[in-house]
């Protein structure tokens, strides 16, 4: 569903990324780790096109995206949610999920209102909104509701633009445990034939939602396999200094 072939960047002579190769089956959930600086975020960037990769492809569904752009690499599939809110505070949670919905649809327009007229992006939006928990929540502003809503609310933007691979930049950052609790629930109870990419730091989280993981280190795969093989990689203790021993 997703592949990348030998990826590649380089800000000056600091490799960010090196030859990354990764491949996604559909609806296969893969978290990755690696500590800060790892090049996790960089990969993410080349994935949606937010940044141009010096060398390798990317491949979506079979089709090559290397030259597409954001939005035509959204349209055929590939949504994301960052580390940090990139939602639109004055406006409601349904709007939100409207505007995403609507792009998804074909009824974007100048005006947000004009979009959540449109019976099948309010469809969209309900759908969404039962599937992350946000129905409470949809005639809040965004400035007004939970940090943790806040997160939900990334996740739910991303689903409401009917996306075969969703790209997840830390989606517990900044939260507590009670509420990475509902984020583990909130993800295992996502569609199975939805494709996760994750980059995770709470490694409980990460190996129970993980079907794979890959680590990278200095911008290279350094691990590739299955979360009860990197539990007991040596290699893997040594990049985090025993940071999982409890994992």
């Amino acid at each position: 569903m997703l592949e990348t072939r030998n990826l590649s960047k380089s800000f000056g002579a600091i490799h960010v990324t090196k030859d990354v190769s990764i491949k996604l089956e559909r609806g296969e959930r893969r978290v990755i780790l690696g500590p800060n600086g790892a090049g996790k975020t960089t990969l993410f960037n080349q994935l949606v096109g937010e940044l141009a990769s010096d060398a390798g492809s990317i491949h979506l569904a079979g089709e090559d995206v290397t030259g597409l752009n954001v939005a035509a690499r959204a349209k055929r599939g590939l949504s994301r949610s960052y580390q940090k809110n990139t939602l639109f505070d004055g406006l409601t949670v349904e709007e939100n999920l409207g505007l995403a919905a609507a792009v998804a649809t074909g009824h974007s327009t100048n005006m947000w209102s004009d979009s959540l007229a449109k019976p099948e992006v309010r469809e969209i939006v309900r759908a969404v909104a039962e599937q992350v928990r946000l129905m409470p929540y949809l005639h809040a502003r965004v400035m007004d509701v939970s940090y943790g809503v806040r997160r939900q609310l990334e996740v739910g933007v991303a689903l409401a633009t009917q996306p075969m691979v969703i790209l997840m930049d830390e989606p517990t950052s900044g939260v507590g445990p009670e509420m990475s609790k509902g984020f583990h629930d909130l993800l295992n109870d996502l569609p199975r034939d939805l494709t996760l990419l994750i980059i995770e730091h709470d490694m409980d989280l990460a190996f129970d939602v993980a079907d794979t993981i890959t680590v990278l280190n200095y911008g290279e795969v350094v691990f590739d396999g299955l979360p009860e093989a990197a539990r007991g990689s040596s290699l893997l203790k040594e990049i985090y200094l025993g940071s999982w021993e409890n994992a």
